[in-house]
């Protein structure tokens, strides 16, 4: 954790992340992940897991279960292909989302029957209360709508009608920026953001964050994001 009276940003930059190469899978963890642990990345806030993971093509993740967990994807090249023991399935696309709200217990697979190599990120937040029907869901999000703003992708608040919904005090943004361009955003008094630009360079307050960089933001802040390159920037806002 950081000392929230004296420092607004903790940058992680990408060459200091968890690293897993697995052949069919080149994996980057934010946060203590498998065989990953580092006592100072635990989580920030109820935000526990953001995986930034590079799967082969024609590869994935065999089915397999959880339970009490809200998990995100954001697809950022290729396309991920989904199938679940609620019957669901589904392809979601660069640039698009799914959620899984575990709840009392789901097994799921995650494959790449691309051709090319699919890049994402996995991001997981814990539930505000466990249990529950479990559920997934997929939406495009067509990157021209997030152009200079934040877009909501996924909200456990009711006001954020056309995000995808998950059981959490918790949003997932998406912007777009130009090289130039600048947006603001507040976070809440006791609660915690994490942004990751997946491509571009940013500046927040003077602090550089580079393409696949986490920065860690205090509550009871505004900070100001510039983007130093074009940018694509997803951001989570949690308790």
């Amino acid at each position: 954790m950081i000392d929230t009276t004296t420092t607004t940003i903790d940058r992680r930059p990408f060459e200091t992340l968890g690293h897993a190469d697995h052949g069919w899978l080149n994996a980057r963890h934010h946060f203590s992940f498998a065989d990953y642990h580092d006592p100072a990345r635990m989580g920030w806030g109820a935000l526990r897991v953001w995986n930034d993971d590079e799967i082969g093509p024609n590869s994935g993740f065999p089915a397999h279960p959880h339970q009490n967990m809200e998990i995100i994807t954001y697809v950022r090249k290729g396309a991920i292909t989904h199938q679940d023991s609620m019957g669901n399935k589904g392809r979601t696309e660069a640039g698009d989302v799914q959620v899984m709200s575990a709840g009392s217990g789901i097994r799921h697979a995650e494959y790449n029957l691309e051709p090319e190599t699919t890049t994402l990120f996995q991001i997981w937040i814990l539930p505000r209360e466990g249990g529950g029907q479990p559920s997934w869901g997929a939406k495009p999000f067509p990157k021209g709508d997030r152009s200079g703003r934040f877009v909501t992708l996924a909200s456990g608040f009711a006001e954020d009608g056309d995000a995808l919904p998950i059981r959490a005090d918790a949003r997932v943004l998406g912007a777009t920026l130009k090289a130039g361009e600048s947006l603001t955003h507040s976070v809440g008094e006791g609660r915690h953001a994490y942004l990751v630009p997946a491509t571009g360079a940013l500046e927040i307050d003077g602090e550089r964050i580079n393409a696949r960089d986490g920065a860690a933001l205090t509550g009871g802040k505004t900070v100001t994001i510039t983007a130093l390159e074009d940018a694509e920037i997803v951001l989570v806002d949690a308790d």
